[in-house]
């Protein structure tokens, strides 16, 4: 309890941090929401000096900053300039959105990592494995945007796969299969974007992890009591090799997030990434820092996943 304690009391502190620069970093950015309306000579400069009074924009920066903690602490994380809105509706849609698909591609990506550096770290050595390095090697020096690009040409002039969007536009009629057929074929390319930015970085760390444990002196003992290879992999290789694999795993999740909001504008997924890029346009200022302090959350709770399962696999941390 002490752990989990110590680790989350840290991850309130880095929310708060995030929270403070993401505010001062905005607030002091030149212009604002209003600055456009400006232009407008149909609109006078007392109608947008009122406005600017009613969202506090002409108060100081520390009372504007304790006014949103206050409108944070209701659950509501400031108000839309643009939407005319709380911020928080406005964020649980798309964060669903966004958690589903970046849940769907992880998810994939590890259990293609974990086959591939499985294969790859007993097969070390081989034509095989070298044949599989150089293929992952080449995957990661691509660029997740040309990687999205090529998805999207290939979409357009083959028509195979539907362009943007999560469902079509005559979801509400389709039957449950049909429903979960149309959600399948519009989450097919972002999902196969991310997956092939994130799989081979992740097949790379268990190639060497597993390689690195096949190793060691219980392995080799193991071995030597004719223990079945299968039975050495699973029960002796994969224990050893699982510290640094898991932490991994809270920091692909953070890396994942950060890929996915630039696949989502490019694939134009309803997710957190194009309306961040909107509010960031706009000049939207509390939705940009409601986005920010969300990914930030998501960032923290992989880290608090994954420093849950060492604490629960490695027994030399619990009795530190």
């Amino acid at each position: 309890m002490r752990f989990l304690l110590a680790r989350l009391t840290r991850s309130v502190f880095l929310l708060a941090g995030v929270s403070v620069l993401s505010f001062l970093l905005m607030q002091l950015a030149p212009g604002d929401f209003f600055e456009e309306i400006k232009l407008n000579p149909q609109i006078s400069p007392q109608t947008i000096a009122a406005l600017r009074s009613q969202f506090g924009l002409d108060r100081p920066l520390p009372v504007r900053y304790g006014l949103w903690l206050q409108s944070a602490a209701r659950g509501d994380f400031g108000y839309s300039f643009a939407y005319n809105s709380p911020v928080a509706p406005l964020l649980k849609t798309r964060v669903r959105n966004t958690a589903f698909l970046a849940g769907v591609a992880t998810a994939i990506a590890w259990v293609l990592a974990l086959g591939i550096g499985l294969w790859s770290a007993v097969r070390a050595g081989h034509w095989d494995d070298r044949f599989c390095t150089g293929a992952m090697s080449i995957s990661m020096a691509v660029p997740d945007v040309l990687v999205a690009l090529a998805l999207l040409l290939l979409a357009t002039r083959t028509g195979v796969f539907p362009v943007g969007g999560m469902v079509s536009t005559d979801f509400d009629d389709f039957t449950f299969l049909q429903k979960a057929k149309d959600i399948g074929a519009h989450l097919a390319l972002p999902v196969f974007a991310l997956v092939f930015g994130l799989a081979p970085t992740l097949a790379r760390h268990v190639r060497s992890s597993v390689a690195q444990a096949l190793t060691a002196p219980c392995v080799q003992a193991a071995r030597a009591h004719g223990i079945a290879p299968a039975r050495i992999l699973f029960r002796h290789v994969l224990p050893v090799a699982a510290n640094p694999l898991i932490s991994l795993f809270g920091i692909s999740l953070a890396t994942l997030l950060s890929v996915s909001l630039l696949i989502e504008v490019i694939m134009s997924w309803p997710g957190l990434g194009p309306f961040f890029l909107e509010a960031i346009l706009a000049r939207d200022v509390y939705v940009v820092i409601g986005t920010v302090l969300l990914s930030t959350v998501f960032l923290v709770a992989g880290n608090l996943i994954a420093d849950g399962l060492l604490f629960a696999a490695d027994p030399r941390i619990r009795k530190s």
